[in-house]
């Protein structure tokens, strides 16, 4: 059984002004309490891998394997970055009545200055949606961009995460470093670090193959 989430402030989920790992882990812990799961295989990429890493280790009980993708439980790139980002998707204006490829290729056009790479502009245009003749992004801007800080960084643990953990990196993306290693090591002492070959941050994107391949070598038998 696969169950795909969207993060608060994501895809369908409510929308709501606090965005902090404490909290989105809460969320999950309470699907699963709601579903009567009490063991589950978590995979996240990104700042869902460190929400899967904070349900970890606050709830090693509910968690029977770990998939973190192209991110480690560190501090992440700098704040001036991504806040770019969200302040040109803020800036995207396009107008009422165009079709909805219309509409992509105008946001296309306009995120292009600031967000350079083809592949992350591609991402960042599936939060493009229509509501009543408008398009919109339906992720909460506001309040990612209110959280940035606590979204680059990560909640300070002690206790490590007992079970089994891969941390699955894009080999041209800088998420996973060797620099992280020692930290990985100290909170999830049984991870295993792979690398895909020729994947960029968004590694299930770009080498869709590989990674389903390296996600189910990792899965119990």
């Amino acid at each position: 059984q696969v169950l795909t989430l969207d993060a608060r402030n994501h895809g369908g989920s409510p929308h709501s002004p606090l965005m902090t790992y404490e909290a989105m882990s809460l969320d999950v812990q309470h699907l699963l309490t709601r579903l009567g799961i009490t063991k589950c295989i978590l995979l996240g990429h990104s700042m869902g891998g460190k929400t899967a890493m904070t349900m970890a280790l606050q709830r090693p009980d509910l968690v029977e394997r770990l998939i973190s993708v192209d991110i480690s439980p560190v501090s992440t790139a700098s704040v001036s970055e991504f806040s770019a980002y969200i302040s040109a998707m803020k800036s995207v204006k396009i107008p009422g009545g165009v079709s909805r490829s219309a509409a992509r290729q105008l946001a296309d056009d306009q995120l292009r200055p600031v967000v350079q790479l083809p592949q992350l502009r591609q991402f960042l245009l599936t939060n493009l949606v229509e509501v009543e003749g408008r398009y919109v992004w339906r992720v909460n801007l506001e309040a990612i961009s209110h959280h940035l800080a606590d979204i680059m960084s990560f909640p300070v643990f002690h206790k490590p995460y007992p079970g089994p953990a891969l941390f699955l990196g894009g080999s041209n993306s800088p998420y996973i470093s060797s620099k992280d290693y020692p930290e990985i090591q100290r909170l999830f002492p049984k991870a295993d670090v792979q690398h895909i070959e020729g994947a960029g941050h968004i590694v299930h994107q770009d080498k869709f193959e590989e990674f389903i391949t390296a996600v189910l070598n990792f899965l119990p038998p």
